[in-house]
């Protein structure tokens, strides 16, 4: 991210913002049922009935995840007809995330066990 400040002062508030954005972005990653859509998707454009039997996700479920990655950028939608065609907006996306599975095999292998990374689970707190 390129940062276009004049002062200090504007220095950390683009900082901020530009770590603002990042965490977004990270947020919108987190969910498992996102990860298995967009795992879905680097395998090519599907309809949504094909990106459900390819994640075991129900109907409603994958259309409210699509949604969101959608009007997040991760994911472009083409109409066709009735139905609608989705494939992942940016080839990096399958690339960030395999970067992350390295890093998890790699350095962060203590992150299955964190306490503190397990919002959903509450037996983790």
């Amino acid at each position: 991210m390129t940062l276009d400040v004049s002062s200090p002062t504007d220095a950390s508030k683009a900082i901020a913002e530009a770590f603002h954005l990042r965490a977004k972005l990270f947020r919108g990653l987190s969910d498992p049922s996102r990860l298995a859509i967009l795992a879905a998707l680097d395998r090519g454009p599907r309809m949504v009935g094909e990106i459900v039997a390819a994640t075991g996700l129900t109907q409603p479920n994958v259309s409210n995840h699509l949604r969101c990655l959608s009007e997040c950028g991760l994911v472009q939608r083409e109409a066709r007809g009735r139905h609608a065609l989705y494939r992942l907006a940016d080839p990096r996306v399958p690339a960030l995330l395999r970067d992350a599975d390295a890093l998890l095999a790699a350095v962060a292998t203590g992150v299955p066990d964190c306490a503190r990374y397990a919002e959903g689970d509450p037996e983790r707190r």
